[in-house]
Protein backbone atom coordinates (compact mmCIF):
# COMPACT_ATOMS: atom_id res chain seq x y z
CA UNK A 1 0.00 0.00 0.00
CA UNK A 2 1.63 3.42 -0.96
CA UNK A 3 1.72 6.15 1.56
CA UNK A 4 -0.43 9.27 0.87
CA UNK A 5 1.51 11.83 -1.24
CA UNK A 6 1.84 14.71 1.17
CA UNK A 7 1.71 17.69 -1.35
CA UNK A 8 -2.22 16.63 -1.64
CA UNK A 9 -2.80 17.33 1.67
CA UNK A 10 -1.05 20.43 1.94
CA UNK A 11 -2.99 21.44 -1.43
CA UNK A 12 -6.48 20.04 0.32
CA UNK A 13 -6.22 22.28 3.01
CA UNK A 14 -5.43 25.58 1.50
CA UNK A 15 -7.97 28.42 1.87
CA UNK A 16 -9.46 29.40 -1.60
CA UNK A 17 -8.65 32.30 -3.29
CA UNK A 18 -10.63 35.50 -4.05
CA UNK A 19 -11.31 35.49 -7.09
CA UNK A 20 -11.44 32.23 -9.63
CA UNK A 21 -9.66 33.28 -12.74
CA UNK A 22 -10.11 29.31 -13.99
CA UNK A 23 -13.68 29.03 -14.45
CA UNK A 24 -15.17 32.40 -13.21
CA UNK A 25 -16.98 35.18 -15.60
CA UNK A 26 -13.91 36.98 -17.37
CA UNK A 27 -15.39 40.38 -17.82
CA UNK A 28 -16.90 40.79 -14.80
CA UNK A 29 -13.51 39.45 -12.80
CA UNK A 30 -11.45 41.52 -14.69
CA UNK A 31 -13.63 44.96 -14.10
CA UNK A 32 -14.13 44.07 -10.24
CA UNK A 33 -9.91 43.09 -9.98
CA UNK A 34 -8.81 45.98 -11.79
CA UNK A 35 -11.08 48.79 -9.82
CA UNK A 36 -8.92 48.17 -6.71
CA UNK A 37 -5.54 47.28 -8.33
CA UNK A 38 -6.25 51.00 -9.86
CA UNK A 39 -6.93 52.14 -5.95
CA UNK A 40 -4.14 50.92 -5.07
CA UNK A 41 -1.84 52.92 -7.86
CA UNK A 42 -3.77 56.45 -7.12
CA UNK A 43 -3.11 56.34 -3.50
CA UNK A 44 0.25 55.32 -3.97
CA UNK A 45 0.56 58.36 -6.10
CA UNK A 46 -1.59 60.56 -3.78
CA UNK A 47 0.79 59.57 -0.97
CA UNK A 48 3.44 60.70 -2.43
CA UNK A 49 1.96 64.13 -3.52
CA UNK A 50 1.24 64.76 0.36
CA UNK A 51 4.35 64.32 1.15
CA UNK A 52 5.44 66.54 -1.24
CA UNK A 53 2.72 69.04 -0.07
CA UNK A 54 4.05 68.90 3.95
CA UNK A 55 7.89 69.29 2.68
CA UNK A 56 7.24 72.28 0.73
CA UNK A 57 4.43 73.99 3.12
CA UNK A 58 6.86 72.96 6.22
CA UNK A 59 10.03 73.23 5.24
CA UNK A 60 10.07 74.96 2.20
CA UNK A 61 11.53 75.20 -1.62
CA UNK A 62 15.19 74.09 -1.18
CA UNK A 63 13.80 70.83 1.00
CA UNK A 64 10.84 70.06 -1.73
CA UNK A 65 14.05 70.79 -4.79
CA UNK A 66 16.24 68.02 -2.61
CA UNK A 67 13.31 65.19 -2.81
CA UNK A 68 13.54 65.33 -6.50
CA UNK A 69 16.86 64.30 -6.88
CA UNK A 70 16.47 61.52 -4.34
CA UNK A 71 13.07 60.44 -5.88
CA UNK A 72 14.63 59.70 -9.26
CA UNK A 73 17.61 57.92 -7.74
CA UNK A 74 15.03 55.85 -6.05
CA UNK A 75 13.09 54.91 -9.09
CA UNK A 76 16.39 54.11 -11.20
CA UNK A 77 17.04 51.43 -7.86
CA UNK A 78 13.70 49.67 -7.90
CA UNK A 79 14.28 49.23 -11.36
CA UNK A 80 16.91 46.37 -10.43
CA UNK A 81 14.17 44.59 -8.18
CA UNK A 82 10.65 45.33 -10.23
CA UNK A 83 11.40 43.43 -12.98
CA UNK A 84 12.30 40.17 -10.47
CA UNK A 85 8.92 40.77 -8.82
CA UNK A 86 7.01 40.51 -12.05
CA UNK A 87 8.74 37.24 -12.62
CA UNK A 88 7.95 36.29 -9.46
CA UNK A 89 4.18 37.23 -10.07
CA UNK A 90 4.01 35.19 -13.28
CA UNK A 91 5.26 32.22 -11.45
CA UNK A 92 2.99 32.23 -8.75
CA UNK A 93 -0.01 32.30 -10.85
CA UNK A 94 0.85 29.77 -13.40
CA UNK A 95 1.10 27.57 -10.07
CA UNK A 96 -2.05 28.45 -8.62
CA UNK A 97 -3.68 28.15 -12.40
CA UNK A 98 -1.97 24.00 -12.13
CA UNK A 99 -3.38 23.76 -8.53
CA UNK A 100 -0.19 23.33 -7.10
CA UNK A 101 0.26 25.98 -3.87
CA UNK A 102 3.42 24.53 -2.74
CA UNK A 103 5.09 25.47 -5.98
CA UNK A 104 3.71 28.63 -5.19
CA UNK A 105 4.29 29.16 -1.91
CA UNK A 106 7.91 28.17 -3.05
CA UNK A 107 8.33 31.09 -6.29
CA UNK A 108 6.64 33.07 -3.73
CA UNK A 109 9.33 32.60 -0.95
CA UNK A 110 11.89 33.21 -3.59
CA UNK A 111 10.81 35.93 -4.78
CA UNK A 112 11.11 37.50 -1.19
CA UNK A 113 14.30 36.09 -0.57
CA UNK A 114 15.71 37.50 -3.71
CA UNK A 115 14.24 40.55 -4.12
CA UNK A 116 14.49 41.61 -0.49
CA UNK A 117 18.33 40.40 -0.74
CA UNK A 118 18.97 42.30 -3.64
CA UNK A 119 17.61 45.93 -2.30
CA UNK A 120 19.85 45.37 0.93
CA UNK A 121 22.69 45.16 -0.89
CA UNK A 122 21.83 48.41 -3.27
CA UNK A 123 20.53 50.34 0.10
CA UNK A 124 23.87 49.56 1.64
CA UNK A 125 25.59 50.88 -1.36
CA UNK A 126 23.23 53.39 -1.70
CA UNK A 127 24.30 54.94 2.05
CA UNK A 128 27.86 54.17 1.83
CA UNK A 129 27.46 56.24 -1.61
CA UNK A 130 25.44 58.82 -0.90
CA UNK A 131 27.61 61.85 -1.03
CA UNK A 132 29.11 60.99 -4.59
CA UNK A 133 25.75 60.23 -5.95
CA UNK A 134 24.26 63.39 -5.69
CA UNK A 135 27.96 65.15 -6.98
CA UNK A 136 26.61 62.77 -10.16
CA UNK A 137 24.02 64.35 -10.23
CA UNK A 138 25.32 68.27 -9.90
CA UNK A 139 22.86 68.37 -7.16
CA UNK A 140 23.18 72.25 -6.28
CA UNK A 141 25.13 72.84 -3.21
CA UNK A 142 22.24 75.02 -1.23
CA UNK A 143 20.16 71.93 -0.95
CA UNK A 144 22.86 69.10 -0.69
CA UNK A 145 22.18 68.45 2.66
CA UNK A 146 18.58 67.98 2.52
CA UNK A 147 19.00 65.54 -0.56
CA UNK A 148 21.79 63.77 1.54
CA UNK A 149 19.08 63.39 4.65
CA UNK A 150 16.48 62.64 2.79
CA UNK A 151 18.17 59.98 0.12
CA UNK A 152 19.77 57.93 3.06
CA UNK A 153 16.75 57.47 4.67
CA UNK A 154 15.10 56.50 1.79
CA UNK A 155 17.70 54.37 1.14
CA UNK A 156 16.76 52.61 4.50
CA UNK A 157 13.35 52.57 3.65
CA UNK A 158 14.09 50.07 0.27
CA UNK A 159 14.10 46.88 1.94
CA UNK A 160 10.71 47.98 4.00
CA UNK A 161 9.13 49.19 0.46
CA UNK A 162 10.44 45.83 -2.07
CA UNK A 163 8.92 43.76 0.88
CA UNK A 164 5.64 45.53 0.84
CA UNK A 165 5.51 45.26 -3.12
CA UNK A 166 6.73 41.34 -3.15
CA UNK A 167 3.20 40.75 -0.40
CA UNK A 168 0.94 42.87 -2.89
CA UNK A 169 2.47 40.62 -5.77
CA UNK A 170 1.68 37.46 -4.02
CA UNK A 171 -1.69 38.21 -3.06
CA UNK A 172 -2.30 39.20 -6.61
CA UNK A 173 -0.92 36.49 -7.99
CA UNK A 174 -3.92 34.18 -5.56
CA UNK A 175 -6.75 36.89 -7.30
CA UNK A 176 -6.79 38.91 -3.94
CA UNK A 177 -6.04 43.04 -5.28
CA UNK A 178 -8.38 43.72 -2.19
CA UNK A 179 -6.33 43.28 0.49
CA UNK A 180 -3.17 45.28 -0.94
CA UNK A 181 -6.08 48.20 -1.55
CA UNK A 182 -6.59 48.28 2.14
CA UNK A 183 -3.05 48.20 3.57
CA UNK A 184 -2.42 51.26 0.66
CA UNK A 185 -4.92 53.01 2.48
CA UNK A 186 -3.52 52.44 6.15
CA UNK A 187 -0.12 53.11 4.60
CA UNK A 188 -1.43 56.84 2.85
CA UNK A 189 -3.03 57.41 6.09
CA UNK A 190 0.22 57.21 8.27
CA UNK A 191 1.49 58.83 5.67
CA UNK A 192 -0.23 61.70 5.40
CA UNK A 193 -0.66 62.26 9.54
CA UNK A 194 2.85 61.43 10.81
CA UNK A 195 4.39 63.27 8.09
CA UNK A 196 3.99 66.78 9.92
CA UNK A 197 4.64 65.38 13.51
CA UNK A 198 7.61 63.85 12.15
CA UNK A 199 8.90 67.07 10.67
CA UNK A 200 8.22 69.81 13.25
CA UNK A 201 8.46 67.44 16.59
CA UNK A 202 4.41 68.10 17.64
CA UNK A 203 4.04 66.24 20.44
CA UNK A 204 6.21 63.46 21.90
CA UNK A 205 7.43 62.80 18.44
CA UNK A 206 11.34 63.88 17.63
CA UNK A 207 11.92 67.10 15.36
CA UNK A 208 13.39 65.63 12.23
CA UNK A 209 13.17 68.20 9.34
CA UNK A 210 13.04 66.34 6.09
CA UNK A 211 14.94 63.05 7.83
CA UNK A 212 11.14 62.68 9.45
CA UNK A 213 8.91 62.73 6.16
CA UNK A 214 11.43 60.38 4.83
CA UNK A 215 10.68 57.68 7.88
CA UNK A 216 7.30 58.39 7.69
CA UNK A 217 7.18 56.55 4.36
CA UNK A 218 9.70 54.23 5.76
CA UNK A 219 7.30 53.73 8.64
CA UNK A 220 4.13 53.68 6.91
CA UNK A 221 5.64 50.69 4.02
CA UNK A 222 6.72 48.61 7.24
CA UNK A 223 2.96 48.99 8.91
CA UNK A 224 0.94 48.21 5.67
CA UNK A 225 3.38 45.03 5.33
CA UNK A 226 2.42 44.08 8.81
CA UNK A 227 -1.23 44.12 8.21
CA UNK A 228 -0.65 42.50 4.69
CA UNK A 229 0.84 39.53 6.62
CA UNK A 230 -1.34 39.27 9.54
CA UNK A 231 -4.12 39.07 6.90
CA UNK A 232 -2.34 36.10 5.36
CA UNK A 233 -2.24 34.25 8.43
CA UNK A 234 -5.33 35.04 10.00
CA UNK A 235 -7.26 33.87 6.89
CA UNK A 236 -4.37 31.32 5.90
CA UNK A 237 -3.84 31.68 2.66
CA UNK A 238 -2.02 29.74 0.51
CA UNK A 239 1.42 32.14 -0.01
CA UNK A 240 1.22 31.49 4.69
CA UNK A 241 4.91 29.95 5.19
CA UNK A 242 5.00 28.02 8.60
CA UNK A 243 8.48 25.87 9.67
CA UNK A 244 10.39 24.01 6.83
CA UNK A 245 8.68 26.45 4.39
CA UNK A 246 11.05 29.50 5.37
CA UNK A 247 13.69 27.65 3.55
CA UNK A 248 11.88 28.24 0.24
CA UNK A 249 13.45 31.93 0.94
CA UNK A 250 16.97 30.68 -0.29
CA UNK A 251 16.32 30.74 -3.86
CA UNK A 252 17.15 27.40 -5.25
CA UNK A 253 18.88 26.80 -8.78
CA UNK A 254 15.00 26.41 -11.01
CA UNK A 255 13.43 29.64 -8.99
CA UNK A 256 16.94 31.70 -9.49
CA UNK A 257 17.32 31.03 -13.02
CA UNK A 258 13.94 31.95 -13.76
CA UNK A 259 13.97 35.11 -11.90
CA UNK A 260 16.97 36.12 -13.75
CA UNK A 261 16.84 35.04 -17.49
CA UNK A 262 13.07 36.70 -16.95
CA UNK A 263 13.42 39.50 -14.00
CA UNK A 264 16.45 41.04 -16.06
CA UNK A 265 14.52 41.99 -19.52
CA UNK A 266 11.64 43.24 -17.84
CA UNK A 267 13.60 45.54 -15.85
CA UNK A 268 15.55 46.58 -18.88
CA UNK A 269 12.33 48.14 -20.21
CA UNK A 270 11.16 50.40 -17.33
CA UNK A 271 15.32 51.49 -17.46
CA UNK A 272 14.33 52.14 -21.32
CA UNK A 273 11.34 53.57 -20.81
CA UNK A 274 12.87 55.82 -17.77
CA UNK A 275 16.17 57.19 -19.53
CA UNK A 276 14.12 57.42 -23.05
CA UNK A 277 12.02 59.66 -20.69
CA UNK A 278 14.83 61.95 -19.13
CA UNK A 279 16.15 62.43 -23.43
CA UNK A 280 12.61 63.48 -23.79
CA UNK A 281 13.07 66.00 -20.96
CA UNK A 282 16.23 67.12 -22.27
CA UNK A 283 14.66 68.11 -25.78
CA UNK A 284 11.69 69.96 -24.28
CA UNK A 285 14.04 71.74 -22.27
CA UNK A 286 15.91 73.18 -25.29
CA UNK A 287 12.19 75.17 -25.88
CA UNK A 288 12.96 77.29 -23.05
CA UNK A 289 11.49 77.76 -19.24
CA UNK A 290 7.80 78.28 -20.60
CA UNK A 291 7.58 74.89 -22.52
CA UNK A 292 9.34 72.63 -19.45
CA UNK A 293 6.97 74.70 -17.35
CA UNK A 294 4.18 72.92 -19.21
CA UNK A 295 5.48 69.37 -20.12
CA UNK A 296 6.27 69.40 -16.26
CA UNK A 297 2.82 69.97 -15.65
CA UNK A 298 1.85 67.18 -17.87
CA UNK A 299 3.97 64.93 -16.40
CA UNK A 300 1.75 65.09 -13.32
CA UNK A 301 -0.96 64.60 -15.42
CA UNK A 302 0.00 61.35 -17.35
CA UNK A 303 1.15 60.03 -14.08
CA UNK A 304 -2.56 59.53 -13.81
CA UNK A 305 -4.20 58.95 -17.29
CA UNK A 306 -1.91 55.83 -17.37
CA UNK A 307 -3.04 54.09 -14.22
CA UNK A 308 -6.39 52.42 -15.85
CA UNK A 309 -4.07 50.39 -18.47
CA UNK A 310 -1.71 49.63 -15.82
CA UNK A 311 -3.83 48.43 -13.38
CA UNK A 312 -6.22 46.10 -16.24
CA UNK A 313 -2.60 44.66 -17.84
CA UNK A 314 -1.63 44.14 -14.21
CA UNK A 315 -4.72 42.04 -13.80
CA UNK A 316 -4.70 40.79 -17.49
CA UNK A 317 -1.14 39.38 -16.69
CA UNK A 318 -2.49 37.57 -13.37
CA UNK A 319 -5.65 36.01 -14.89
CA UNK A 320 -3.26 35.08 -17.86
CA UNK A 321 -0.88 33.38 -15.66
CA UNK A 322 -3.39 31.42 -14.15
CA UNK A 323 -4.91 29.88 -16.68
CA UNK A 324 -1.66 29.44 -18.58
CA UNK A 325 -0.75 27.22 -15.44
CA UNK A 326 -4.23 25.58 -15.56
CA UNK A 327 -3.79 24.84 -19.47
CA UNK A 328 -6.60 26.67 -20.41
CA UNK A 329 -5.27 29.12 -23.43
CA UNK A 330 -8.86 29.70 -25.09
CA UNK A 331 -9.35 32.07 -21.63
CA UNK A 332 -5.71 33.57 -21.99
CA UNK A 333 -7.35 34.86 -25.66
CA UNK A 334 -10.93 35.87 -24.41
CA UNK A 335 -9.04 37.80 -21.57
CA UNK A 336 -6.76 40.03 -23.81
CA UNK A 337 -9.93 41.34 -25.71
CA UNK A 338 -11.76 41.72 -22.31
CA UNK A 339 -8.42 43.47 -21.40
CA UNK A 340 -8.66 45.55 -24.68
CA UNK A 341 -11.58 46.59 -24.11
CA UNK A 342 -11.67 47.61 -20.51
CA UNK A 343 -8.48 49.46 -21.08
CA UNK A 344 -9.71 51.25 -23.92
CA UNK A 345 -12.81 52.72 -22.12
CA UNK A 346 -11.29 53.23 -19.02
CA UNK A 347 -8.53 55.50 -20.38
CA UNK A 348 -10.37 57.23 -22.95
CA UNK A 349 -13.32 57.90 -20.30
CA UNK A 350 -10.23 59.65 -17.78
CA UNK A 351 -8.91 61.64 -21.30
CA UNK A 352 -12.28 63.39 -21.84
CA UNK A 353 -12.46 64.31 -18.21
CA UNK A 354 -8.94 65.60 -17.81
CA UNK A 355 -9.53 67.66 -21.35
CA UNK A 356 -12.53 68.95 -19.32
CA UNK A 357 -11.52 70.33 -16.31
CA UNK A 358 -7.45 71.00 -17.89
CA UNK A 359 -7.63 74.37 -16.94
CA UNK A 360 -8.37 73.93 -13.16
CA UNK A 361 -6.41 71.08 -13.05
CA UNK A 362 -3.25 72.51 -14.75
CA UNK A 363 -3.72 75.76 -12.39
CA UNK A 364 -2.82 73.21 -9.47
CA UNK A 365 0.60 72.99 -10.51
CA UNK A 366 1.41 75.60 -12.89
CA UNK A 367 -0.85 78.62 -10.82
CA UNK A 368 -3.96 80.38 -12.16
CA UNK A 369 -3.48 82.35 -15.42
CA UNK A 370 -0.10 81.09 -15.73
CA UNK A 371 0.69 81.81 -19.64
CA UNK A 372 2.18 77.94 -19.49
CA UNK A 373 -1.83 76.74 -19.38
CA UNK A 374 -2.27 77.11 -22.81
CA UNK A 375 0.72 75.59 -24.01
CA UNK A 376 0.08 72.93 -21.94
CA UNK A 377 -3.61 72.72 -22.60
CA UNK A 378 -2.03 71.72 -26.28
CA UNK A 379 0.55 69.12 -25.74
CA UNK A 380 -2.27 67.07 -23.68
CA UNK A 381 -4.58 67.19 -26.20
CA UNK A 382 -1.41 66.04 -29.26
CA UNK A 383 -0.11 63.66 -26.49
CA UNK A 384 -2.59 61.77 -24.72
CA UNK A 385 -3.45 59.76 -27.26
CA UNK A 386 -0.29 58.10 -27.37
CA UNK A 387 -1.39 56.90 -23.61
CA UNK A 388 -5.16 55.08 -25.07
CA UNK A 389 -1.92 53.08 -27.73
CA UNK A 390 0.35 52.58 -24.64
CA UNK A 391 -2.72 50.73 -23.04
CA UNK A 392 -3.62 48.54 -25.30
CA UNK A 393 -0.21 47.81 -25.90
CA UNK A 394 -0.36 47.56 -21.88
CA UNK A 395 -2.38 44.44 -22.26
CA UNK A 396 -0.63 42.52 -24.94
CA UNK A 397 2.55 42.61 -22.98
CA UNK A 398 1.10 41.46 -19.71
CA UNK A 399 0.07 38.38 -21.38
CA UNK A 400 3.44 37.89 -23.36
CA UNK A 401 5.01 38.03 -20.17
CA UNK A 402 2.55 35.72 -18.94
CA UNK A 403 3.77 33.29 -21.47
CA UNK A 404 7.52 34.23 -20.22
CA UNK A 405 8.27 35.91 -23.79
CA UNK A 406 10.10 39.03 -22.08
CA UNK A 407 12.97 39.81 -24.41
CA UNK A 408 10.57 40.59 -27.62
CA UNK A 409 8.85 43.72 -25.59
CA UNK A 410 11.91 44.72 -24.56
CA UNK A 411 13.18 45.06 -28.04
CA UNK A 412 10.00 46.81 -28.80
CA UNK A 413 10.30 49.25 -26.26
CA UNK A 414 13.74 50.50 -27.89
CA UNK A 415 12.68 50.44 -30.85
CA UNK A 416 9.79 52.58 -30.25
CA UNK A 417 11.10 54.78 -27.67
CA UNK A 418 14.56 55.34 -29.13
CA UNK A 419 14.58 54.65 -32.80
CA UNK A 420 10.73 55.31 -33.57
CA UNK A 421 10.14 58.60 -31.28
CA UNK A 422 13.87 60.40 -31.86
CA UNK A 423 13.75 59.46 -36.05
CA UNK A 424 9.97 61.27 -36.26
CA UNK A 425 11.59 64.25 -33.77
CA UNK A 426 14.73 64.76 -35.97
CA UNK A 427 13.29 64.10 -39.69
CA UNK A 428 10.43 66.44 -38.78
CA UNK A 429 11.36 69.18 -36.48
CA UNK A 430 13.30 71.19 -39.02
CA UNK A 431 9.45 71.72 -40.76
CA UNK A 432 7.23 71.85 -38.05
CA UNK A 433 9.54 72.78 -35.16
CA UNK A 434 8.29 71.86 -31.68
CA UNK A 435 4.82 70.38 -33.32
CA UNK A 436 7.62 67.45 -34.16
CA UNK A 437 8.24 66.36 -30.45
CA UNK A 438 4.70 66.53 -29.32
CA UNK A 439 3.64 64.12 -32.12
CA UNK A 440 6.59 61.88 -31.44
CA UNK A 441 5.01 60.55 -28.48
CA UNK A 442 1.87 59.28 -30.30
CA UNK A 443 3.77 58.02 -33.28
CA UNK A 444 6.35 56.11 -30.66
CA UNK A 445 3.24 54.64 -29.29
CA UNK A 446 1.37 53.36 -32.60
CA UNK A 447 4.97 52.22 -33.58
CA UNK A 448 5.07 49.95 -30.29
CA UNK A 449 0.88 48.66 -30.47
CA UNK A 450 2.01 47.36 -33.98
CA UNK A 451 5.02 45.56 -33.30
CA UNK A 452 3.62 44.38 -29.83
CA UNK A 453 0.22 43.14 -31.67
CA UNK A 454 2.80 41.00 -34.31
CA UNK A 455 4.55 39.74 -31.73
CA UNK A 456 1.18 38.53 -29.81
CA UNK A 457 -0.56 37.38 -32.70
CA UNK A 458 1.68 36.42 -35.06
CA UNK A 459 5.01 35.60 -32.82
CA UNK A 460 6.87 32.30 -32.91
CA UNK A 461 6.81 32.02 -29.61
CA UNK A 462 2.78 30.23 -30.14
CA UNK A 463 3.32 27.04 -31.46
CA UNK A 464 5.89 26.01 -28.29
CA UNK A 465 2.22 26.56 -26.05
CA UNK A 466 0.05 24.32 -28.68
CA UNK A 467 -1.06 27.76 -29.66
CA UNK A 468 -2.25 28.84 -33.56
CA UNK A 469 0.34 30.74 -35.37
CA UNK A 470 -2.07 33.79 -35.41
CA UNK A 471 -4.35 34.85 -32.79
CA UNK A 472 -8.01 35.60 -32.86
CA UNK A 473 -9.49 38.58 -30.44
CA UNK A 474 -13.46 37.40 -29.20
CA UNK A 475 -14.96 38.44 -25.63
CA UNK A 476 -16.94 35.18 -26.14
CA UNK A 477 -16.49 32.39 -23.53
CA UNK A 478 -16.79 29.30 -24.24
CA UNK A 479 -20.21 27.26 -23.17
CA UNK A 480 -21.55 27.04 -20.18
CA UNK A 481 -19.09 29.96 -18.69
CA UNK A 482 -19.91 33.35 -19.87
CA UNK A 483 -17.35 36.11 -20.38
CA UNK A 484 -19.85 38.56 -18.59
Amino acid sequence: MSEANPLEEIQLEEAPVSHDFIVGPILKTLVLFSLPTLGTNLLQSFGMTANAIWIGQLLGEEALAATASANMVMFLAFTAVWGFSLATNVKMGQFYGAGDYVSARRSFGAGIGFCVGLSLIVAVIGWIFTDEVLRLLSTPPQIRHFARDYLRITFISMPFSTFSMLIGVGLRSAGDAKTPFYAMILTSVLSIVLNPLLILGLGPFPELGITGSALTMTLANFLGALAMIAWIYWRDLPMRMRGNDFAFLWPNGEDLSYMVTKGVPMGGMMVISSSATLVMLGLVNREGALTAAAYGAMIQVWNYIQMPAMAVSITVSAMAAQNIGAGRHDRVAQTVSAGLGVSTALTVGLFVVLIALADPILALFLGKGSKAIPLAEHIQLVTSWSYILNGLMMIMVGVLRSYGVVMISMVISALSLYAARLAFYFLLYPAIGVEALWLSFDFGALVALVLTWLAYSRGSWRPRFGLPRTASFSLHAPAGEGAN
